[in-house]
């Protein structure tokens, strides 16, 4: 698994119900079921995705999280997860709020925009950046709504989210040890990790 999965899957207790959206090939839904016994189930855009996720045994639906989450009653699970797909999603607010209405808690992952590399790049060659985490040209890239830690914080601010935990990670699977400080996190985390409630 990923760095960011792991951390995600530290943050799910046993036995919860969890709703994957985005879930790609699996291996975090997957994971929880074998080692923590949740009742954890996905849903991908991606249909080859799914196809592999459902031969493999695991509940993942072919779904848009843009349309598709509005289908889904209040409080249907206890975490809600987001992996690295935020900035992919056509509106992340709307997104959020859906999350946050069907599950309790929201588990959100997704690459920070305000590294200290990509300012760097954008500043030394007036193009847009590249790196290990933003790795696709920006005209094919699916990332539409690319964001800061502080940016995140924000949004959490005005729609009263509720800030549990946050963790700003790099891509060598080292936690970032300026968990006290937003400005810092922001600045030398390649990815960050957010575990909100309602307010």
């Amino acid at each position: 698994m990923r760095l960011d999965q792991r951390l995600i899957a530290e943050m799910i207790p046993t036995r919860a119900r969890v709703l994957d959206v985005g879930s790609g090939d699996g291996t975090l839904i997957d994971y929880l079921y074998r080692t923590r016994n949740c009742d954890a189930r996905g849903i991908e855009i991606d249909m080859q995705s799914v196809t592999q996720s459902v031969a493999h045994g695991l509940p993942v639906m072919h779904g848009d999280a843009d349309h598709d989450l509005s289908y889904y009653p209040d409080d249907s699970f206890d975490y809600v997860v987001l992996q690295r797909t935020l900035q992919a999603v056509e509106r992340p607010r709307e997104v959020l709020r859906q999350m946050l209405r069907i599950g309790r808690h929201a588990i959100i992952s997704f690459p920070n925009f305000g590294h200290w590399r990509l300012r760097l790049q954008l500043l030394t060659t007036g193009r847009m950046p590249m790196t290990s985490v933003w790795s696709t040209p920006w005209y094919s890239t699916p990332n539409i709504h690319p964001c800061t830690i502080r940016d995140f914080l924000a949004l959490c601010e005005e729609e009263g989210y509720i800030v549990q935990q946050w963790l700003a990670i790099d891509e060598d699977g080292l936690k970032a040890p300026w968990r006290r400080s937003i400005r810092f996190a922001n600045l030398f985390g390649e990815q960050a990790l957010f575990l909100l409630r309602r307010g």
